[in-house]
């Protein structure tokens, strides 16, 4: 089915009722039940509203997928799990067959294809190494750069320690730190809470300062589809990954941010298909990098020059740390690499974990603490690797990894939105319903849907030049985000998937290579603040007041405010400037800076891509 695009954005009174009945989503559950309560025994109550569902069940990571009942006086679905061992976990609520996010959770698992919510079980007798406590909080940086690898601007995450901003002529080590298949760079942070982890140990002594940075592992993602075939997941060694991370990402992170920049004073490492593209540039690149860290995860055994002269490679390697669940479906192989490598004469340290269940990111932030102990602190790695054991014998009762099973674990995607010869079309898998349509601001009436033989809903709009919006799908009463969009808008409530064309004239993709500014997460105050690339040449600093359900993410993930004022700054249409979200007043940039301060409500424009009008209007008016 098609749509044309044509009256996207008339902003008649029926289309504002349309923005003020998304914008209101997020209060409507406000007023139920909270959606999980964490029991003083150990279980979890789970509770799910829907009124339309005939069947709902919650499936979460410690206890696998269960029936919930539906009380007929409140019209919950409740089920209580467990117990289970104080942790993050990722959950969400299947419905009549279709996998929904908890409406009711902030705190969600950024990913290229599922989409989850996240509990969090706190001890009542200790904290756990990622608890937000009442320390100092590092300042976690979003940033884009050009890559001449990609051909593209590539972007990545950036936590500088608490002491970054109190001593400029202190340089820090860094630690390039790698997400697994389908995750985004945002994973580590959002989901492993290295910053959070981090923040602790050094708040006890128990680890030296560094900066890290997070990668996106698949690059391939940021650009427009390929149609020659499926975008490559999983190359290693000279693939545009590995040349993004060597011959981009390192200079832009050094020429950027105040780094030691020698191999006694970098460290990589990553989680799952992060792991073994950490090991892998790790080992080929060992005049760059000193400590090793994989987790969950293990690489090649065909690296020249690295396997046949074990007294050269234990020579230039401080660490070299290796850590798997017994449980994980990666174990035998994992199992098959350490053995390898002790056969071979390598030194590692080797952490194995039962409890965990197997393949999970309560692995990742595990072994994460255990190794941020030991980076860049020659004493303790030493130590640790003088104290390592062999490899535990095989069994014979290992899962092989094969292609078998990555097909099994990661079928090949639905591309939603597919933006294709001036056309984007839209695609929900959901065999079993009876109706599915689209919703999105600016359009009053949803889009209606058509089911093919593989139980696909699609609908397709003939002109796809609008630049941005909210939408999601509506499957038999059912709000859903697009399970195939990595984009989600970081709403208060209801999470709605974001269209964002990759053509636009404010994408990312389309821009040629120049400065970007940055984006600091102030975790201490609660704000975001957009620092343009030159910040000598500050002439103003505008405040971006967030909508009702919006954050303080909202402004730049949905509004591309970021990359609005780099295009503008860049082509010299605006002067440059400082973007802050929320009402949170930021320092001056220096002492004596007189800056104006301009204003912009999300409130007063009904829609995303009028809010990102109004802003490239308001910028190109300063002077």
């Amino acid at each position: 089915m098609t749509t044309s695009f044509v009256h996207l954005f008339r902003m008649n009174a029926t289309a504002c009722m349309m923005t003020m009945l998304f914008a209101s989503a997020g209060n409507v559950y406000a007023q139920i039940p909270p959606s999980t309560v964490c029991n003083a025994d150990g279980t979890v109550t789970f509770s799910y509203k829907n009124d339309n569902a005939q069947k709902v069940q919650v499936d979460v990571q410690f206890a696998g997928r269960h029936d919930m009942v539906k009380d007929a006086a409140t019209g919950l679905w409740t089920v209580t799990l467990g117990p289970a061992a104080p942790d993050m976990y990722p959950y969400h609520f299947e419905v009549d067959g279709v996998s929904v996010m908890d409406p009711q959770c902030d705190q969600y698992f950024p990913n290229e294809g599922f989409k989850n919510s996240l509990l969090e079980i706190p001890d009542p007798k200790a904290s756990l190494p990622h608890d937000v406590k009442n320390v100092p909080h590092g300042v976690v940086e979003y940033i884009h750069y050009y890559s001449k690898s990609l051909g593209a601007t590539n972007n990545a995450i950036v936590y500088l320690p608490p002491s970054y901003s109190k001593n400029a002529q202190k340089k820090y080590p860094v630690f390039y730190l790698i997400s697994g298949t389908t995750d985004t760079e945002e994973v580590y942070y959002k989901v492993g809470r290295m910053n959070y982890i981090l923040d602790n140990l050094l708040a006890e002594g128990a680890a030296k300062e560094m900066i890290i940075v997070l990668p996106y592992g698949n690059p391939y993602k940021l650009l427009p589809p390929m149609r020659s075939g499926q975008m490559p997941q999983m190359g290693f060694g000279n693939d545009v990954f590995s040349n993004d991370l060597v011959d981009d990402l390192m200079p832009y992170i050094e020429s950027h941010y105040r780094t030691v920049n020698d191999r006694d004073h970098r460290a990589i490492g990553g989680f799952s298909r992060g792991g073994n593209q950490g090991l892998s540039n790790g080992l080929r690149n060992l005049d760059k990098f000193s400590y090793l860290c994989s987790y969950s995860s293990f690489t090649s055994t065909d690296i020249p020059g690295v396997y046949d002269d074990a007294a050269a490679t234990n020579a230039k390697i401080h660490l070299f740390w290796l850590g798997i669940g017994t449980d994980d479906f990666l174990y035998g192989t994992g199992r098959d690499y350490m053995e390898f490598l002790d056969k071979k004469g390598i030194r590692t340290v080797k952490e194995f974990t039962n409890d965990k269940f197997g393949h999970t990111w309560m692995n990742a932030k595990f072994f994460l603490d255990k190794t941020l102990r030991l980076l860049f602190n020659p004493e303790a790695s030493e130590k640790a690797m003088r104290q390592g054991v062999p490899a535990p014998a095989a069994t014979g009762k290992e899962e092989p990894f094969t292609p078998g099973v990555m097909a099994r674990l990661f079928p090949k995607p639905i591309v939603s939105p597919d933006f294709l010869d001036g056309k984007v079309t839209f695609r929900c898998k959901a065999p079993e319903a009876k109706k599915v349509v689209m919703e999105h601001e600016g359009i009053a009436k949803p889009l209606a849907m058509t089911k093919d033989a593989d139980g696909v809903w699609s609908v397709t709009l003939d002109d796809a030049n609008a630049e941005v919006f909210k939408y999601c799908f509506v499957v038999d009463g059912t709000k859903v985000a697009d399970a195939y969009n990595m984009y989600l808008s970081p709403d208060k409530g209801f999470k709605y998937s974001v269209c964002n064309n990759p053509y636009n004239r404010y994408s990312f993709t389309t821009m040629k290579e120049m400065e970007h500014g940055r984006i600091a997460y102030d975790l201490n105050n609660h704000c975001a603040t957009y620092f343009p690339s030159d910040m000598k040449q500050v002439k103003c600093l505008v405040r971006l007041i967030p909508g009702a359900d919006d954050t303080m993410e909202s402004w730049f993930k949905v509004g591309g405010a970021d990359a609005i004022a780099d295009k503008l700054i860049a082509s010299g249409q605006a002067v440059s400037c400082i973007l802050v979200t929320g009402n949170t007043e930021v320092e001056q940039p220096w002492p004596d800076a007189k800056l104006q301060v301009r204003t912009l409500r999300a409130e007063d424009y009904p829609t995303w891509q009028a809010r990102r009008d109004a802003l490239e209007k308001l910028l190109k008016t300063i002077k």
